[in-house]
């Protein structure tokens, strides 16, 4: 992949997380000036940019802060050609008991980076979304056309951001995209999410695996495929004012890609539906299959890593870094 970014001042908020480091990772690779966003804490932590190799990272300007911050985003965002807005909120379970925090981070955060590519005359920015915004699917593969149902305070969140989006261009003209991955996975993905959790129990000792529901069904897009499409919405005209969904357009469930990692790892064990990880009977989403054709007609994008070839390279990944992934932390 080679899009032309190439002395392109592009401004990443969430730059230190999951996705966001890939894309940051990119975005260097394709000659950008990149300024990165990470939240702020008291240990300069630059979390998922810590594995970024030296001399990418040393062309990154790495900045603290919070998108909750009106000033700096404003003064974040002068001067630049793009802005790809990442940061969010994105735990499901954590959203059940501190809403509030959502609201602040991804419908006020979202909105002081609105108003400050408005006042700044950005070329463009980028709003992340994401597939939960569609709630249980009415119809399958889902576009952009399908009803938003906000079935958990963060997808409600998510739905607020993205409608302010909407406004600012209909109001403003601001040259914005909603662009909204369906589930990313791959390296650097936190046990926060279901596919790293599946990894680190199949690769410790013990012979079950415990996961929440087994039957939701999700579709899985690499993350280099998400970041390729990130890129693509940055410098596309076509995309203004549009929601764009990326996917691969097939399914699986989570047991079904519980049975695939231990095929490839070479286990079998015993997995076990915990009834402590399982979301409220109506939150949990239970279909999310994209339907990518708009995505093809204007970012002329398409899903490159198979599924399985994906978690091989997932695998790999904490494999190596063990001592990051420890699954009697966390419960999802």
């Amino acid at each position: 992949m080679m899009e032309n970014y190439n002395g392109k001042r592009v401004f990443v908020t969430g730059g230190a997380g999951f996705i966001g480091s890939h894309v940051v990772e990119e975005l260097v690779n394709n000659g950008a000036i990149v300024t990165a966003l990470v939240h702020y804490n008291s240990n300069s932590n630059i979390a998922n940019l810590n594995y970024l190799n030296i001399e990418i990272l040393s062309q990154v300007n790495i900045v603290f802060g919070d998108i909750t911050d009106a000033f700096q985003m404003e003064y974040l965002t002068r001067d630049k050609d793009i802005v790809l807005h990442l940061a969010a909120l994105i735990g499901i379970p954590y959203s059940y008991v501190a809403p509030a925090a959502y609201v602040a981070t991804n419908i006020n955060g979202t909105l002081n980076i609105l108003e400050a590519c408005r006042k700044n005359n950005v070329g463009k920015l980028v709003v992340t979304s994401t597939s939960e915004t569609y709630g249980t699917a009415l119809y399958a593969p889902i576009d952009e056309k399908h009803p938003l149902q906000g079935q958990s305070p963060y997808s409600a969140t998510k739905i607020g951001a993205d409608k302010l989006a909407e406004s600012y261009w209909l109001s403003f003209g601001l040259p914005v995209c909603v662009f909204r991955p369906f589930n990313t996975f791959g390296p650097r993905q936190s046990m926060r999410a279901v596919i790293p959790t599946i990894i680190t129990q199949a690769l410790q000792k013990g012979n079950e695996i415990k996961l929440g529901s087994l039957s939701p069904v999700r579709d899985m897009v690499f993350v280099k495929d998400t970041v390729n499409g990130f890129l693509k919405a940055g410098l596309s005209v076509s995309s203004n004012g549009e929601v764009i969904s990326v996917g691969t357009g097939y399914g699986a469930t989570i047991g079904e890609i519980a049975d695939l990692i231990q095929e490839i790892i070479g286990t079998n064990k015993t997995i076990i539906e915990d009834g402590g990880r399982v979301r409220p009977e109506k939150s949990e989403v239970f279909k999310l299959i994209c339907d990518n054709r708009k995505a093809k007609e204007l970012l002329n994008w398409e899903s490159k890593v198979t599924l399985k070839e994906g978690l091989v390279q997932t695998i790999d990944f904490i494999q190596n870094n063990r001592a990051s992934y420890n699954s009697d932390k966390y419960v999802i």
